[in-house]
């Protein structure tokens, strides 16, 4: 059986934090570890699927694509969330990172996805932000790096090389914030990768963007049999109605 679907943005974000919840990484950290969540749109939503409650999505972001780089106006409103045990938590950033090791994970959300998989984040930050806190220690420690980004996000150039290209001090003119690009490595999810982890199917990109509401939208094919698509069709149905985040920048 084959069925297509369209996900806008605030569907692809409830998709892709559904199948990170899903991720056996994030139910045996949740159970017996860690879960750092830091800021970002789609793991606004993420953090809302593992509490089971609202949080002000407003607030839970750094920087941002609108007309411009953007950064949000209300950054610093909310703090990173911290998960130990099942059990949200308040602590220090630097007992925090002295604490965490394998078995733990921390979710970071990227900017741009190249045709081979490889994820990008924009940084505006001198000091490099999210990125330069936790990046280098979960590579030495062995720590999980979960990567929730949509396909609407995909770039046609190699990350490697903008990381190269980019950084603040080689941009001329920007709309916005200059930024530097910052390759992560880490288990990625997508739309296809949340679906393919919820269901037994297959999933294929068949478009991108649109116009109205299916502005930003992705397109996808979901292919198997015909429970498994029903299910994966209905979950598409049901959270069509997904609002999209909505952020006030001060670029």
């Amino acid at each position: 059986m084959k069925a297509s679907v369209v996900l806008g943005n605030g569907a692809a974000k409830r998709v892709i934090a559904k199948g990170v919840v899903a991720l056996p990484a994030v139910k045996s950290a949740l159970a017996n570890g860690t879960i750092i969540i830091t800021l970002g749109t789609t793991n606004a939503i993420i953090a809302e699927e593992i509490l089971g409650r609202s949080i002000d999505r407003g607030a839970f972001a750094a920087g941002f694509i609108d007309d411009r780089f953007n950064v949000n106006a209300r950054l610093g409103e909310m703090g990173e969330i911290v998960i130990r045990n099942g059990e949200e938590i308040e602590i220090d950033q630097q007992e925090l990172l002295d604490s965490i090791s394998t078995g733990d994970v921390i979710i970071k959300g990227g900017n741009a996805i190249d045709p081979w998989g490889n994820v990008g984040i924009l940084m505006a930050s001198r000091t490099a932000g999210t990125a330069g806190h936790y990046y280098s220690i979960a590579l030495a420690r062995g720590i999980d790096m979960v990567i929730p980004i949509s396909l609407q996000k995909a770039i046609h150039t190699s990350v490697n090389d903008l990381a190269r290209e980019m950084g603040s001090g080689q941009i001329d003119l920007s709309m916005g914030l200059a930024c530097g690009m910052h390759p992560l490595v880490g288990r990625v999810v997508t739309e296809i990768d949340a679906l393919e982890a919820l269901f037994p199917v297959q999933v294929t990109q068949i478009a991108s963007g649109g116009v109205g509401s299916g502005a930003g939208s992705v397109s996808l094919l979901i292919t198997g049999q015909k429970s498994a698509v029903r299910g994966a069709f209905d979950l598409v149905k049901n959270i069509s109605a997904e609002p999209d985040i909505s952020l006030q920048g001060q670029a």
